[in-house]
């Protein structure tokens, strides 16, 4: 890795924009952006609009938990190599490259198939996709840490969410226009070929070279000097090494870090997110049950609302630099369930334009504001060490809690109506802001110092 301690670097300006891996990063956001509604939010609007139950399509929506469970795979991505790949493209570059023909497979394989027709099928291609899209963000995210030093990490990460956000667009309004305009098939085939955009941008970029810090070499040589006074022996002393290295020492050393107080970061984490995921996977059919046309969703609440997250995000970061990560996560953390209600009192006017405007400025107002502080308070939580690791832990705590409780919204709303639904997703917002208010007093989010690599 780039040496991470750069605090004095030279301010390069608008110029970092042009480094190869920076415009690199474009690319990548692109790939990463592309499938997440595609077996999301797009994904239950095609449901819908073939008449498939609301139950049905609650219930799908647990595929988009692939990216709340990636932690149990995550180690293995970021240290195992990939026969014959790896060794042509580097560790970081083969996991992202498998990672994208599985997901522009199982995009085409659900473009071949209609769901009235073979339901089951349709969900396992969705599986597919999820389970791939989990994979290359694991492997984009170490990437991204990797390529380049400090202080050109916020450039990398800017780049990203850029492409991120864009590619979400195309996944969103993109794929609802061309389904307006021919079927499904259609939206579902163009954005299996856009993951070509991944492929090929990882098949450009060169890998990173990592240097494994002095810290981290003396962590598991203590462990493999403890193996070697055991029974172990040959391959079983190995794996074991490697096993307790890659697993174990990331999460004992964030517990050791932070003591107890490391249980309600985990908890607000895990309780952050869950307001907007809750009745995320309704928007879409709760706009067409209104009576808005494919391309109000897509103009407004997609296309619109793309740009309400991106002005939010703007402003968050512009607020964390002035006053903090803590008053900031505290106001998003109270601010994301309530703009829940807009969309109650949305239920209640009925399909009215200017309603479905203003509920969208703002949730992603709302929701871009929460973007931009919750990965800065992300990132300050890791050990450069392990920050691939770590970093899907906490990535996959933040969605799991809401992607579960997520399969049962369809049931939720038929049996409560609209605006009663989004009263209760107000309310599951709570514990978050409680939380928040106590996470202030046992681990003041800007007196944390993450921990950097020496050597």
């Amino acid at each position: 890795m780039h040496d991470s301690a750069t605090p004095h670097a030279r301010p390069e300006g608008l110029r970092v924009y042009l480094r190869p891996r920076v415009i690199g990063m474009l690319f990548l956001g692109f790939s990463a952006g592309l499938p997440l509604l595609l077996v999301g939010g797009t994904f239950s609007a095609w449901l819908r609009s073939l008449g498939i139950e609301l139950a049905a399509i609650g219930f799908l929506s647990w595929v988009g938990m692939a990216h709340s469970i990636k932690v149990l795979w995550a180690p293995l991505v970021d240290r195992a190599p990939l026969p014959l790949l790896s060794r042509w493209l580097g560790r970081r570059r083969s996991w992202m490259l498998l990672a994208q023909l599985c997901i522009g497979t199982a995009l085409l394989g659900m473009a071949l198939t209609d769901p009235r027709d073979n339901l089951t099928l349709v969900a396992v291609f969705a599986v597919l996709a999820a389970f791939g899209s989990a994979t290359q963000d694991i492997a984009i995210d170490a990437y991204r840490v990797e390529a380049e030093a400090r202080h050109r990490q916020a450039a990398m990460a800017a780049t990203y969410v850029a492409g991120y956000r864009v590619a979400v667009l195309a996944a969103g309004a993109g794929a609802l226009h061309l389904a307006h305009i021919q079927d499904w098939g259609l939206a579902y085939g163009v954005m299996a070929l856009l993951m070509g955009v991944g492929v090929l941008t990882t098949l450009l970029i060169s890998e990173p070279e990592v240097h494994v810090s002095q810290t981290t070499a003396r962590l598991e040589q203590r462990v493999t000097d403890y193996l070697a006074s055991t029974a172990h022996a040959g391959w079983r002393r190995s794996l074991t090494a490697w096993f307790i290295g890659a697993v174990v020492c990331p999460f004992a050393e964030f517990l050791q870090r932070y003591g107890k107080a490391a249980i309600i970061i985990l908890l607000f984490i895990g309780c952050f997110r869950v307001s907007d995921i809750f009745m995320g996977v309704m928007a879409n059919p709760f706009y067409l049950d209104l009576g808005f046309t494919k391309a109000q969703i897509a103009n407004i609440a997609a296309a619109f609302g793309l740009a309400m997250t991106l002005a939010g995000a703007a402003i968050g970061g512009v607020l964390v630099a002035r006053f903090g990560i803590a008053p900031i996560l505290l106001f998003t953390a109270f601010m994301a369930p309530a703009t829940n209600l807009t969309f109650a009192w949305l239920a209640g006017i009925g399909a009215e334009q200017y309603g479905l405007v203003i509920a969208i400025i703002a949730d992603n107002i709302t929701g871009g504001l929460a973007i931009s502080v919750f990965i800065a308070y992300l990132s300050s939580l890791t050990n450069s060490a392990y920050t691939a690791t770590q970093y899907a832990l906490f990535s996959s705590l933040m969605t799991l809690p809401g992607q579960f409780a997520a399969g049962f919204t369809g049931v939720l709303a038929e049996h409560v109506g609209w605006e009663m639904f989004f009263v209760v997703t107000a309310a599951t917002g709570l514990p978050a802001i409680l939380l928040a208010f106590l996470l202030l007093k046992v681990a003041h989010p800007d007196h944390t110092q993450r921990p950097g690599i020496q050597g």
